[in-house]
């Protein structure tokens, strides 16, 4: 993977919001496209979330040059990649070896969760009972939720089936398996757990430094914060600061600290930045608590909708600048832009020749328009 250096930080270095942008950019393959296979790009993002099944197919074609659907179907069929709950407890595109590691480390975060959604109404419930109860069930074969919640019912009637099966889910590794997310295809969530899937067992000593360094290398630089937000744990700065030799400490204008990786990539802040379509859920807008290196305060309110499911974006210079989708009418796909403020016509352009390359990737063999929502 090619990435683009800087000269060694000095000390306390101040980078500018637009310096920040650039460095996540790089980091992202979001400057220009790499050359890597699938499973290599999921691995060096530390996964891709995907509520939405099909979110990472246009992730990955947005990053990686001559991404085409069936290399990363292929991959899920294969096993080498898989779908399964990790960072702040969602569903993210993980690989198999990736897997076997980061989902122990956080545990404990998911553990938090579930004991402060419904550690009440399962009080007197012996947990690691139901949770081994539910392992068996999935491991004889893949179940839905719905599935495992009345199964799981029979045996204690006087429990919520949701809740029960929520104790499977935070105790057990499980994976949702194809044809879900798989490219032209689809169906119902069915899992089993990630040891029945990979024919291997999970870490059971998982290393927290490794998923810092991950996350500098791929989103950095960065607060002990944002790592929080991007991991859903807390207590991490212990972790962080085990680490500090390891790391360079930089500062953001505001002054904040910034830690990243010695020789991690920091282009300059005038590195020029193509238009790119993200697809909804993208890490890229959702591992940071300061989220302003990449998506302005003003911008971010325009996102939000009442159940957190926010419309795929797309970026100009850098920076998000309205939203897209994708609409059939008979034979026809259109893309649908909304720009946030007014395009150049060098920015126009830039982003209708990009739109026709999204319309060739994602609706192929259909008739193709584009109508930018001035």
């Amino acid at each position: 993977m090619e990435i683009l250096r800087t000269s060694e930080p000095a000390a306390n270095e101040v980078l500018t919001r637009r310096a920040l942008n650039r460095a996540l950019l790089a980091r992202q393959m979001l400057l220009a496209r790499e050359s890597v296979p699938a499973v290599r790009a999921v691995e060096h993002l530390v996964g891709m979330q995907a509520q939405a099944p099909l979110a990472p197919y246009v992730g990955l074609w947005t990053r990686v040059e001559g991404f085409r659907t069936e290399d990363l179907a292929d991959r899920i069929i294969g096993r080498d990649l898989v779908r399964i709950v990790v960072m702040r407890g969602t569903i993210h595109l993980v690989s198999a070896d990736d897997c076997r590691w980061l989902r122990p480390a956080v545990q404990p975060m998911l553990d938090r969760a579930f004991k402060a959604g419904y550690g009440r109404q399962l009080t007197g419930v012996d947990v690691e009972e139901v949770a081994s109860a539910g392992r068996a069930l999935v491991e004889e074969r893949p179940r839905t939720f719905a599935e495992l919640g009345a199964l799981l019912g029979e045996r204690l009637p006087d429990r919520d089936g949701s809740a029960l099966t929520a104790v499977v889910r935070t105790g057990v590794p499980l994976v949702q398996l194809p044809p879900r997310g798989i490219w032209g295809q689809g169906g119902q969530a069915v899992h089993t757990s990630a040891e029945a899937w990979l024919g291997r067992p999970l870490s059971s000593d998982p290393a927290p430094e490794d998923l810092v360094l991950r996350y500098l290398a791929a989103y950095g630089p960065a607060t002990v914060k944002d790592l929080q937000t991007w991991s859903g744990l807390t207590r991490q700065r212990q972790v962080v600061d085990r680490l500090r030799p390891r790391l360079v400490s930089l500062r953001s204008e505001d002054g904040t600290e910034l830690l990243d990786l010695p020789d991690a990539p920091r282009p300059g802040p005038d590195t020029p930045a193509p238009p790119r379509f993200l697809p909804e859920y993208d890490n890229l807008l959702r591992s940071h608590a300061d989220r302003t290196r990449v998506l302005s305060d003003e911008h971010r309110g325009r996102l939000a909708t009442p159940n957190d499911s926010p419309r795929p974006t797309f970026l100009i210079d850098g920076f998000v600048h309205g939203t897209w989708r994708i609409v059939r009418e008979r034979d026809r796909a259109v893309l649908n832009v909304e720009p946030y403020a007014p395009l150049s016509d060098r920015d126009r352009t830039a982003l209708v020749e990009e739109g026709a390359r999204l319309l060739a990737f994602a609706a192929d063999g259909a008739g193709h328009d584009i109508k930018i929502m001035d």
